[in-house]
């Protein structure tokens, strides 16, 4: 699968070109280079929903001036074989949470990568801890894995 960069918080960063020929795709391939499949912008996942395949490694990679995380809604995996996921390596959403909310556990840094790779077919939703809802409770930053055969 070919991986491609998403210009998800290139404007959050203040990319300036000082001749004023560089193009922001540019600019943003240098800082935060090519291979990724979803960027983390400030309150979203781009792309919001990506589809893949059984066993074709998922890359996540922070473009945005902010801290995310990227933790698998916990349901589905109650009854697949799938493996859960969550940034920091943490067995349940529960466990993700709690290591958020006590040290910022599973943090991933600006211009880090978080990587996973999903070998049961299904849709897969996972969220920031931190950005998940607003403060009015309304949801922001989720995302849906589709894996086919």
């Amino acid at each position: 699968m070919r991986r491609r960069a998403y210009l998800a918080g290139a404007g959050s960063v203040g990319l300036v070109s000082l001749s004023g020929c560089a193009a922001i795709g540019d600019a943003a391939s240098a800082l935060f280079g090519d291979e990724y499949d979803i960027g983390m912008d400030r309150n979203a996942f781009t792309p919001k929903t990506y589809e893949t395949t059984v066993g074709e490694p998922i890359r996540w990679k922070n473009t945005s001036g902010s801290v995310h995380t990227v933790t698998a809604y916990g349901g589905v995996f109650e009854t697949s074989e799938a493996d859960y996921f969550a940034s920091g390596g943490y067995e349940s959403e529960s466990a993700a949470r709690d290591a958020w909310f006590d040290d910022q556990g599973g943090a991933i840094g600006v211009g880090e990568t978080f990587e996973h790779t999903i070998s049961v077919p299904g849709e897969y939703q996972y969220f920031c801890v931190p950005h998940e809802t607003d403060g009015n409770g309304r949801v922001r930053m989720v995302g849906t894995i589709v894996v086919t055969e």
